[in-house]
């Protein structure tokens, strides 16, 4: 998709040839002359079926984006695992306050605990509402092989560290993306170690990655190799948000 800017000339079937005066790409409406030097029209790049001026359309959010980019990044591992970087591990878990979603990508040695940081391989829910990129030069809405190519290109010596063979954590994954993908995402948030003693795991937690989508009710889904003894009580999820509208107790009173 060509860039939006203002001073782009644009096709709308109605008023023909324009020119974009103003854009604000976080609501999808842009400003756009026509003809007149004194006049502006309000846009949607939804809606209005706007066009470059060779034709070509611009299309914007026409799906609901996802609200967090986890299976976007799953199909991405799965694709390179399946070329032969199998060294490449992704974890996901929640921020304390339980509003976003956090998400790390490590090379080479499988530790889930001590798991190295690389500069660009990590990220959060709370960058990606305002800006959907995971920051490797990749565009919005990008493609599996779009957003390996640009993976690639940011940052070769890291990927390099990713060839190799780990092939419990492969079907482990592999797994995963079958049950999971396109609409959910899984969730490695674990206690650590302590005094009180192993205990059993429950299931891996699964959340779906946009709004629309029912509660994840599929098989479950067992913790990857390598996490047997990393918790010593029950996962919990953040807790849900306080209901601050009253309506709740009302209802229970009534």
């Amino acid at each position: 998709m060509k860039a939006l800017a203002p001073g782009t000339v644009i096709f709308h079937r109605h008023r023909g040839y324009g020119v974009i005066t103003h854009v604000n790409l976080l609501t999808g409406w842009i400003c756009a002359r026509f003809g007149s030097e004194a006049r502006t029209l309000d846009l949607n790049l939804s809606t209005d079926d706007v066009q470059h001026a060779d034709g070509e359309a611009i299309l914007f959010r026409r799906a609901p984006p996802d609200r967090m980019p986890h299976a976007r990044l799953m199909a991405m591992v799965r694709a390179l695992h399946q070329a032969g970087y199998e060294k490449l591990y992704l974890y996901s878990w929640p921020k304390p306050s339980g509003l976003h979603w956090r998400w790390h990508l490590f090379t080479a040695q499988r530790d889930w605990m001590q798991r190295p940081w690389r500069e660009g391989w990590y990220g959060s829910g709370a960058d990606y509402n305002v800006n959907p990129v995971m920051g490797w030069g990749d565009s919005p809405g990008a493609t599996t092989d779009e957003l390996v190519t640009a993976l690639a290109r940011f940052d070769p010596q890291g990927l390099a560290q990713a060839l190799g063979r780990d092939e419990d954590h492969t079907a482990w994954f592999e797994g995963a993306c079958k049950l999971l993908l396109p609409g959910y995402m899984y969730s490695l948030n674990a206690e650590r170690p302590g005094a009180g003693g192993l205990q059993e795991a429950p299931p891996v937690p699964v959340i779906p990655v946009r709004a629309s989508l029912p509660a994840y009710d599929g098989p479950a889904l067992g913790w990857p190799p390598g996490w047997a003894g990393l918790w010593t009580r029950a996962h919990v999820m953040p807790a849900p948000p306080i209901d601050i509208t009253g309506e709740r107790k009302l209802r229970e009173t009534s």
